[in-house]
């Protein structure tokens, strides 16, 4: 076994379902605390917004006929292991998106583990060089390959991103709130796209 698939069964190990880690998000939430070592007023803030966000997303993400067949006849076995934190913003988009998707594919597991606790297994999955999260790693269940990956925004939102990286720098507050309207009105639909051809 090579260092990266040690890496991934460790973090497998200490994976979470996505119920767990959803009562996980809600118990920060109430603490008023985050996952991972820095416990900024930011970041509490953020995981309190997402607890509400994925409670939201859990009830009203639908799914087309078309893929909901298409995901249901789904023949092979694949773990998707998520890299995330309840801070994260794309992720509270994205998770109950990837979680609905989960639930309809027949021999598909999905495991979610905090990327801070698992650092060494990030570097494997950077983006652009950065440590962006979500991060979704697809895993073989038979040969134990890695067949695809997922992240950190669906295709349609990080070319949106990088148009504003280019003519401005970084991120504003204020794309940062567009990019969360953007997410409410696409209702995940891009994310199923995006699953669809990882899949395949």
């Amino acid at each position: 076994m090579n260092t990266k698939q040690a890496l991934i069964s460790n973090a497998l190990a200490a994976g979470a379902t996505y119920k767990e880690f959803r009562e996980e998000v809600s118990n920060h939430a109430k603490l008023k605390t985050t996952t991972g070592p820095n416990q900024t007023d930011a970041l509490i803030n953020y995981t309190k917004l997402n607890d509400a966000r994925m409670r939201r997303l859990d009830k009203t993400t639908k799914i087309s006929e078309t893929h909901q067949a298409l995901f249901s006849n789904y023949q092979k076995k694949v773990t998707w292991l998520v890299l995330t934190e309840s801070w994260c913003g794309d992720a509270a988009q994205s998770l109950p998106v990837l979680n609905k998707i989960a639930s309809i594919t027949p021999h598909l597991t999905l495991k979610v583990a905090l990327r801070d606790a698992h650092i060494d297994l990030m570097q494997h999955f950077l983006t652009n060089g950065a440590m962006a999260i979500p991060k979704l790693i697809a895993i073989d269940e038979v040969s134990g390959d890695i067949i695809g990956q997922w992240g950190p925004r669906p295709s349609e939102a990080t070319k949106m991103v990088a148009h504003y990286k280019a003519a401005n720098g970084s991120l504003s507050p204020e794309f940062k709130k567009d990019l969360q309207i953007w997410y409410t009105k696409d209702k995940g639909q891009s994310i199923i796209d995006d699953i669809t051809e990882v899949l395949k």
